[in-house]
């Protein structure tokens, strides 16, 4: 089962937030989504799960179109920061909500999450506070039967403990049954040893579509004298480049064995990498 995303555009007013994005997520494989704020994470997020129902391209699910379609949409949840619950409903109401919804969900591991949270299961949605709520929202995509979670900024308002919490009960969660997770952050650091595949949104297009082993093993930073560089990667798909004085730096994918010898190499990792893609270009 393959959630495909194809030729997928957006436009704000006159704005272009998404310009022709594809990609596929495929079974039990948890992704990052990264990107600055205002890449459009969100708002990819809110396309595929067909919250934003006017867009140019597809989503799909086994070639079958999410669009209007429950079958496929029950195969989603969407978790983010709005608020979509009603402030008075209970939490219990909304893990009753949930279930009557998807057809099924994990009580005991909603009611266990809960009591390891601190979340007080008779409060009112409207009485929690912001982490409250993210732990709330987070209990429930763990708990629901989708094989896909969409997670936006899922420890907004989290602690460092509850946070670190958290990412443990995914895996547990993602060992009990797999499924697909993809989770849209800033928090790079905390959550790439989650991550089997990485994806960077830059301005609307994605810049990196890789698993983590591949970017681990591949992903360079090199440096050299202008001459030396400039006929090199002239011959690479370079990611980012910049120039001081003669020297010319530039990230990119590629084999150790590759790298010519006058050329200063380095590795980074996924951290510098997401930085050296979303900086701005200057040349002096």
């Amino acid at each position: 089962m393959t959630l495909a995303v194809k030729h997928l555009s957006f436009n704000s007013g006159n704005k272009h937030i998404l310009n022709n994005v594809n990609l596929e997520f495929e079974p039990g494989t948890i992704y990052g989504l990264l990107g600055r704020n205002g890449a459009g994470k969100s708002t990819l997020l809110n396309l595929i799960s067909d919250r934003y129902p006017e867009k140019q391209g597809a989503v799909t699910i086994d070639g079958h179109t999410v669009h209007d379609h429950d079958a496929q949409l029950q195969q989603m949840y969407l978790m983010s920061e709005v608020n979509l619950y009603p402030d008075n409903f209970r939490v219990t109401k909304l893990f009753k909500l949930t279930q009557q919804l998807y057809g099924e969900f994990n009580w005991d591991l909603a009611l266990r999450l809960a009591k390891q949270f601190g979340l007080e299961t008779h409060a009112r949605f409207g009485k929690l506070s912001t982490g409250y709520r993210t732990i709330c929202k987070d209990i429930i995509a763990l708990s629901v039967p989708a094989d896909y979670i969409l997670l936006d900024e899922p420890v907004l308002g989290l602690d460092a403990n509850h946070r670190e919490l958290f990412y443990q009960e995914l895996m547990n969660a993602q060992a009990e049954r797999p499924r697909t997770f993809v989770i849209a952050t800033h928090l790079i650091e905390e959550v790439s040893w989650l991550l089997n595949h990485v994806m960077v949104l830059v301005d609307g297009h994605i810049k990196v579509d890789e698993t983590l082993a591949d970017l681990t093993e591949q992903a360079w930073q090199l440096t050299g004298p202008k001459e030396v560089m400039e006929p090199f990667i002239n011959q690479q798909a370079v990611l980012h480049q910049h120039q001081f004085g003669n020297d010319i730096t530039a990230v990119m994918m590629i084999a150790v064995a590759d790298i010519p010898a006058e050329v200063t190499k380095q590795k980074i990792n996924l951290q510098e990498l997401f930085v050296a893609l979303t900086e701005e270009t200057h040349e002096n």
